[in-house]
């Protein structure tokens, strides 16, 4: 699995111009799900995410977690993570999960990263055209990959 995450002032993602998931401070999480991926990802990736001091405290250091903060969360899947652009100028998406295998895995992410935390997880539509808003803070973005545990 590979994330990216954002810490946010707020955001926001529409389906068909409506907004299906929104929050205010907290993270959004763009959601790559490759055919390895497996429960033992979920649950390293989520309590990595969880405890990561990416919040700053009252120095403005970032020294505080999504739990410290009990900051927000918007999960959206995002396959285009696993894009390989080594041939050619057309991206190959031959890792990502085809959705039989992905839907799954990006429920239980959800379900996992909800157990996880005080408020309630916001989400995109998989496999949907999705239109994200958002105010980056910082900017901070941090990429995360299960694979490579970094």
């Amino acid at each position: 699995m590979r994330l990216v995450i954002q810490r946010v002032k707020h955001a926001s993602v529409k389906v068909d111009g409506n907004v299906c998931g929104s929050i205010k401070e907290g993270l959004l999480i763009l959601l790559g799900i490759e055919n390895a991926d497996d429960t033992s990802d979920i649950e390293w990736l989520c309590n990595k995410v969880v405890n990561m001091r990416i919040f700053n405290d009252e120095n403005q250091i970032m020294n505080w977690s999504l739990k410290d903060v009990k900051g927000e969360v918007l999960i959206i899947s995002q396959f285009t993570l696993h894009a390989s652009t080594k041939k050619g100028n057309r991206p190959s998406y031959i890792k990502a999960a085809k959705p039989d295998v992905a839907i799954p895995l990006y429920e239980q992410f959800i379900q996992h990263f909800q157990e996880k935390i005080e408020t309630k997880v916001q989400t995109g539509v998989f496999g949907a055209d999705m239109k994200v808003n958002l105010l980056n803070d910082g900017p901070v973005t941090i990429v995360i990959d299960s694979k490579n545990r970094e």
